[in-house]
């Protein structure tokens, strides 16, 4: 469940640059199939606000913004 959620907000900080089954499906960083840094940024706001965490890109790179996974296993890690 987390995962797709995740796919959607992804979806819709791209403002549907990227589907949320294609970010499901990708087997490539987001940033190959079109999430920019803009969206990266939208997509940071939105997760902090929707679960109550903060990212710490300096600690933690963005490389957690690149993949699906990593941004899963962060949050739910964070949570």
């Amino acid at each position: 469940m987390l995962r797709e959620r995740l796919a959607a907000m992804v979806a819709a900080a791209s403002d549907g640059t990227v589907t949320a089954a294609e970010a499901l499906a990708a087997t490539v960083p987001l940033s190959a199939l079109g999430v920019t840094s803009l969206a990266q940024m939208r997509l940071i706001d939105a997760v902090e606000s929707e679960f109550g965490i903060e990212f710490d890109l300096s600690r933690d790179g963005v490389g957690v913004l690149e993949d699906l996974g990593a941004l899963e296993r962060y949050v739910a890690g964070a949570a």
